[in-house]
């Protein structure tokens, strides 16, 4: 019988992420036994110490310490904690909010805080009350990162690609970069209707991108030609198209990519509106393209809903 190898990632790979603000809240329930036990907690006369305050700092220590204890969780800097209380009845419900501006979430940060704050009341509690119950620890709220940028649009976004590449014209090199940018959209759920290949020649550029533009597309992707040998013209070409130029899109992709290597500042990308399509110029380098679509999207695509709020 064959076997199987079965490898293990213990860590997902972030390098591709984008730092954004990200925040979570979680909630624990801890429900005592007794009265007594709350009126003790509430009058600081519980034998252990200070229960509240006790807990409270056992969870600022389980907020910064989970990468150390959950081995798939990455060291992140933490940036705010809030952790409060509400007592009603007998039940004690415990808050954690967490904060950081990073590639990855805290959700898992602020339910460990919560989990470690309800197991340092119940150890406090625990010599004065054996009934003690700690009940549903749950995140409450997560935002940030890309699942809070998805909600665009709700007409269909199509899109068309242009490879301004001598050789690939020619059919003497494969086109990998135009490509790459197609999946990379279909994974966004947007159409590619169409994708051409034509040379490094600016009055070939100017007129496939005009054309395009009449077709009622949102999204032109252009890539090639913005480098700075003599043939690369597209940044030239196409901003003189442009209605509005937007500088913070590739400013952007520039910032992303130079975190990434050192020659990214080297790229004269520029990006724009046409009409209402948006129009952006990639390098000719597949790699440079995944790090530009990684570094774009899902957030450049907000400017369609500012496009369609503009036209009604």
């Amino acid at each position: 019988m064959e076997e199987k190898q079965v490898t293990n990632e213990c860590m997902i790979d972030i390098t591709a992420k984008n730092s954004t603000l990200r925040t979570a809240r979680a909630q624990a329930i801890i429900k005592v036994g007794y009265a007594s036990t709350m009126d003790r907690l509430k009058n600081k006369t519980v034998p252990k110490g200070d229960v509240l305050e006790v807990s409270r700092t056992a969870g600022l220590f389980a907020v910064k310490k989970t990468s150390e204890l959950i081995p798939d969780c990455h060291p992140i800097p933490i940036e705010s904690t809030r952790i409060t209380f509400s007592l009603e009845d007998l039940e004690i419900r415990v808050e954690v909010e967490v904060k950081t501006i990073y590639k990855t979430g805290v959700e898992v940060e602020a339910m460990h805080g919560a989990s470690v704050v309800a197991l340092t009341i119940y150890d406090m509690l625990k010599p004065i009350d054996k009934n003690i119950v700690i009940g549903p620890i749950h995140l409450l709220e997560k935002t940030g990162g890309k699942s809070s940028y998805q909600k665009f649009s709700e007409r269909k976004i199509v899109a068309g690609i242009l490879v301004c590449s001598d050789r690939a014209s020619a059919g003497k090199q494969e086109d990998k970069s135009g490509e790459l940018i197609r999946k990379k959209l279909e994974t966004l759920s947007i159409g590619v209707l169409r994708k051409e290949i034509i040379p490094d020649e600016a009055a070939q550029i100017k007129e496939k991108v005009n054309a395009f533009c009449k077709d009622k597309i949102n999204l032109l992707i252009v890539t090639g030609g913005t480098g700075l040998s003599k043939r690369d013209l597209s940044p030239e070409t196409i901003r003189n198209l442009f209605d509005r130029e937007i500088p913070g899109i590739m400013e952007t992709a520039r910032q992303y990519g130079q975190a990434r290597m050192p020659f990214a500042m080297l790229s004269r990308s520029v990006a724009g509106i046409i009409g209402n399509t948006l129009v952006l110029t990639f390098p000719g380098s597949e790699k440079a393209c995944e790090e530009y679509m990684d570094a774009l999207f899902p957030g450049v695509m907000h400017v369609f809903g500012i496009l369609e709020g503009e036209s009604h």
